[in-house]
């Protein structure tokens, strides 16, 4: 049959071989898939393991860097989302209905703890705060539905009592989700944990960390070992229309080959620069799982069996410096670069009020102005010299 120039540039009459082998696997861009004949068509179902009916249920690209997601962290089935903030909001509207019970650590990421307040306030979800580190100030009650864990704690890097959290869950039947981001599914594994080998019901993970790498990429993911979890995920998932690019997945797939060593390094970089924080005078105290003298150190040092650690260290400086001069001491860095997040390849530093990030009163931390050092692939020498030589700038300016 003669056909048009265009409908040859759509229909091309001779095609490639589809299948080679390459160290990076193909890229599949799509929305529409095309079904082989009707049998193709009907014969599948949502909830098949590899659903190739249309671009948001999944691609090979997607399914790929999923299954390797899941492999990470100890998991079975992963689902991907555009950020890690989006894969929490995933969890959190899939299991909570009206008048639920929800239980956050007092350091909880805060997006997350805004997202349910939100939450509380429209739809009569009752958010209760825990101490991360004090198993009995968490009282659930028959409400109860999901408790949100983090190992460690946002911005003050506590290491909650794992074990004794997730027992007292079980114990009452609740769910557990973990952001699992600071540990990257390398520090521990949230689904074989503790001599008693405890499994956290769901992990969360915002794969713009260390899955990426460069600081570039949005993208977050949920991993679950149980199917029927797994499937309501799901449901919600494509309910939602919760989709992500192929080209970003690419991207973050290129990565994961090189992330144990990111985070090896990284995490090696932080232990240096600690004892020479722990010598700085500006600093009263030194927050770090590592650090025997920061609280939850002995929940770390129980789970996090090979010594690791996300690179991330906070101070928190002395009382007799105001939030000026650590804007002076944050504006002075070179290397280390104002901004959020952390585990691409250049340092950053954000600071933080403590005083208008907490609910509950925490005896441990010494004073409210901190700063969070996230340590990228920088020579950890020339990193110190950087905080050295800004801590002396704000000084400077400060006797000014």
């Amino acid at each position: 049959m003669k056909q048009d120039s265009q409908t040859r540039l759509i229909h091309a009459p001779r095609k490639a071989p589809q299948s080679i082998s390459t160290i990076q696997p193909p890229l599949y861009r799509a929305s529409t898939i095309i079904f082989e004949n009707t049998d193709a068509l009907f014969n599948r179902h949502w909830t098949d393991d590899y659903d190739y009916s249309y671009g948001t249920h999944g691609t090979p690209t997607t399914f790929t860097l999923g299954d390797n997601i899941a492999q990470i962290e100890g998991g079975e089935y992963c689902l991907l989302a555009p950020s890690g903030l989006s894969a929490i909001n995933l969890v959190n509207s899939c299991f909570l209905n009206q008048g639920d019970e929800v239980w956050v650590a007092d350091n909880i990421y805060g997006p997350n703890m805004e997202h349910l307040r939100n939450l509380e306030k429209r739809y009569g979800i009752q958010v209760k705060v825990y101490n991360p580190l004090d198993v009995e100030t968490f009282q659930p009650s028959a409400k109860a539905k999901l408790i949100w864990l983090e190992a460690a704690g946002s911005v003050t890097l506590e290491f909650p009592d794992l074990v004794g959290l997730v027992k007292t869950a079980q114990a009452h039947h609740i769910l557990t989700a973990l952001d699992n981001t600071w540990g990257a599914g390398l520090a521990f594994n949230a689904f074989d944990f503790g001599e008693e080998h405890l499994s956290v019901d769901i992990t969360v993970h915002a794969l713009t960390k260390y899955p990426s790498g460069g600081g570039d990429i949005l993208m977050g993911s949920v991993v679950t070992r149980d199917k029927t979890l797994h499937q309501k995920l799901f449901r919600t998932h494509a309910i939602q229309g919760i989709s992500v690019s192929g080209d970003d997945v690419a991207q973050v797939q290129r990565s994961l080959a090189s992330m144990q060593l990111r985070y090896q390094h990284q995490s090696n970089s932080a232990l240096t620069l600690l004892p020479w924080l722990e010598q700085q005078a500006e600093f009263v105290q030194v927050l770090h799982p590592a650090n025997p003298d920061s609280a939850g150190h002995p929940y770390w040092k129980e789970i996090c069996k090979q010594g690791q650690s996300a690179g991330l260290v906070s101070v928190i400086f002395d009382s007799a410096y105001t939030m000026q001069d650590i804007r002076n001491f944050c504006d002075s860095l070179e290397l280390f670069k104002l901004g959020f997040s952390w585990g691409g390849p250049i340092s950053l530093v954000m600071l933080y009020n403590l005083r208008d990030m907490r609910v509950l009163k925490h005896s441990h931390l010494k004073g409210g102005l901190l700063v969070r050092f996230c340590i990228g692939l920088e020579h950890p020498q020339d990193l110190i010299q950087d905080i050295q030589h800004a801590l002396e700038q704000m000084k400077k300016l400060k006797n000014e």
